[in-house]
């Protein structure tokens, strides 16, 4: 049963005021709130490509922390200037430049491991790409000239057409409000992960996603179809690379100064989490589910003195530290949600939604002769 045009036009109608409700934080929210939005929106665009790559194409990744790294500290290289006595090096490229070009990086990472991602399925190439986390942190570590070893680097800020989205003296304020770095980037972040949703639904309902789908449900059935099985990995493992890219060179933003232990394997196994909770194969859901594993530790850690058995991270007292309570948190919705809603809050959202069809009385047929006919009659009589 289609649904009413109401409804069909209340969707749209319902996302239109989501995205400007959140136009407004920066005016009335402080600067923990603002820092843990953004890290929301990294993770919302990251987990949107990881979907593409797990929901659609039915490929695991277990080093997507290996991408985020890639973008985080291309875009800190390609910008960053040169420092003599702290050993950096760096291209001083035009930040915006710098940006396009990390995200591009990433994608050139992700096809260079393509011929492993396009020819490997579920847990090998999962196996495969938990080496990538192991690989990049022994680069991070010693690559000192580009990332700065254990101690990291600055992140210079992010310039386009003169205006700074970071910290400035420049005295910017909108209806009295200062804008600062995280003021700034709060838009950056909203223009980022429109354009990463929109790009997903375009892909999603054109022929990639059609052949992708095709490909997860029956390698067989798509190469009937025309659809070449390795060139659509490979692909999407390429695609999925970009938008772990972007989200890395966001949060690198955020953050202000990067180090390896950012991107550990319990950084991949979020993301994971994240797809899994939100709803396999689901732009909407992945961002869902990135926000709920984003932001819970953060809502942890800042009421910890009102929550029971929860202790703020450097107390004494006794308890789990925030990070462990929304670590077992979460796990304990992971589990919910494969076992009770295995395709996730995308997936309840869709059935809760849904109409129930409603029950029509059956219109008897005439025989030859004008009266019903006999299985009309033992159908009424059965009712």
């Amino acid at each position: 049963m289609s649904e009413p045009p109401a409804r069909r036009r209340l969707g749209p109608a319902l996302l239109a005021v989501g995205w400007l409700v959140l136009l407004l934080p920066p005016f009335y929210l402080s600067a923990f709130w603002l820092q843990t939005g953004l890290f929301a929106m990294a993770a919302v665009i990251a987990a949107i490509g990881l979907n593409l790559l797990v929901g659609t194409a039915g490929q695991l990744s277990l080093g997507h922390a290996f991408f985020l790294a890639v973008g985080a500290y291309g875009y800190t290289w390609l910008a960053g200037s040169p420092a003599a006595d702290e050993g950096l090096s760096g291209l001083r490229l035009p930040p915006a430049v710098a940006f396009v070009a990390a995200v591009l990086l990433t994608g050139v990472a992700g096809a260079l491991f393509s011929p492993v991602s396009g020819r490997l399925r579920a847990m090998y190439l999962g196996v495969a790409t938990l080496a990538l986390v192991f690989v990049g942190q022994h680069i991070l570590l010693n690559a000192t000239s580009v990332t700065g070893g254990f101690n990291g680097r600055s992140v210079p800020p992010l310039t386009v057409f003169g205006f700074v989205f970071g910290d400035t003296d420049d005295g910017l304020t909108v209806f009295d409000v200062p804008f600062g770095g995280l003021e700034r980037l709060w838009y950056l972040g909203l223009l980022l992960v429109a354009v990463a949703s929109l790009l997903a639904r375009n892909l999603l309902r054109g022929r990639p996603g059609r052949a992708l789908g095709a490909l997860r449900d029956s390698e067989t059935a798509a190469a009937v179809m025309g659809v070449h099985p390795a060139r659509y990995r490979a692909a999407a493992f390429t695609v999925s690379s970009m938008y772990a890219g972007a989200a890395g060179a966001l949060l690198a933003l955020v953050f202000q100064r990067i180090v390896p232990d950012y991107f550990s394997l319990g950084l991949s196994m979020s993301f994971l989490a994240m797809v899994v909770i939100g709803g396999l194969g689901s732009v909407g859901g992945a961002a869902a589910g990135a926000v709920f594993v984003t932001v819970l530790p953060q809502l942890l850690g800042h009421f910890a003195d009102r929550i029971p058995l929860v202790v703020a991270p450097g107390s004494t007292g006794t308890g789990l530290d925030a990070s462990d309570a929304a670590d077992f948190l979460y796990g304990a919705a992971l589990v919910l949600t494969l076992v009770f809603a295995p395709d996730g809050l995308a997936g309840l959202l869709r059935r809760l939604r849904l109409p129930r069809p409603r029950l029509r009385a059956a219109t008897p047929q005439t025989s030859a002769v004008g009266e019903p006919a006999v299985g009309d009659t033992l159908k009424e009589q059965t009712l």
